[in-house]
């Protein structure tokens, strides 16, 4: 049985998963209805003040999440080049005007990328599978399910390397797209044995289940929801205020 995360025994990993989704979903509702960047810069901002209460250092949050980085920095190219030329200008570098609808979208990108990332580290898959039956009631088949896939997500990156090792030593060209076509084969093959293991056991006999461990959500959980739908509010009102 593998050790528990540290990242899970912090202030904000012992809080409720169905309260951490839900902040994460009002922030990141707001965040997807503006292009305002102080908005953005806001809930950036407010998510590295947080990180001292999740376990997440830099280095940990630079290491998970190089991809929306990088993604933000193709979005902000891409729109410095080919975007609108109607927006104001913000900036001149090497020669090409920095609009603030460019800005915009890279931040937003990574303002609603960040709290799911944030949310998910700190979350143990079996509490958001008992949270998501005992407070939201959904149905057992789909919370295991859901715990089966975060359980299996951390091995996509291992096994994507061995499959690339074994394209090399086989001799074939290891591009990114075939790689990532014979990873989502594996996947498939992989979830088909499991729901084929899972309904052998009896996983799929449509009684009622019961929940090995109690979930509460007590004040301090409620207090996670508050601070989101606070975060949400000023997000909305900066749009507001700045149009």
């Amino acid at each position: 049985m593998t050790e528990p995360s540290p990242v899970h025994g912090t202030w904000l990993g012992r809080r409720d998963a169905v309260a951490k989704l839900l902040a994460a979903l009002l922030v990141t509702a707001a965040v997807v209805t503006t292009l305002d960047p102080v908005a953005s810069l806001t809930v950036i901002g407010a998510l590295l003040v947080l990180l001292p209460f999740t376990g997440l250092g830099l280095g940990t949050l630079w290491r998970r999440g190089w991809p929306i980085l990088v993604s933000a920095a193709g979005i902000f190219g891409f729109t410095v080049l080919l975007g609108a030329q109607d927006s104001p200008v913000v900036a001149h570098v090497a020669g090409l005007d920095v609009r603030e609808n460019a800005v915009g979208y890279a931040l937003r990108l990574l303002a609603v990328g960040l709290p799911g990332f944030v949310v998910f580290a700190t979350i143990d898959p079996t509490d958001l599978a008992d949270s998501l039956v005992a407070h939201l009631r959904v149905p057992p088949r789909f919370a295991i399910g859901a715990l089966a896939a975060l359980r299996l997500a951390p091995l996509l990156a291992g096994e994507y390397r061995l499959i690339r090792l074994a394209r090399r030593a086989r001799g074939t060209k290891a591009g990114p797209f075939s790689t990532l076509f014979g990873l989502l084969v594996a996947a498939i093959r992989r979830g088909i044995r499991l729901a084929t293991a899972m309904e052998a056991r009896g996983f799929d006999r449509g009684e009622p289940r019961t929940i090995a461990r109690d979930t509460r959500f007590g004040w301090m959980d409620a207090l996670v929801v508050a601070l989101g739908l606070a975060l949400a509010a000023t997000v909305i009102m900066l749009k507001f205020a700045r149009t």
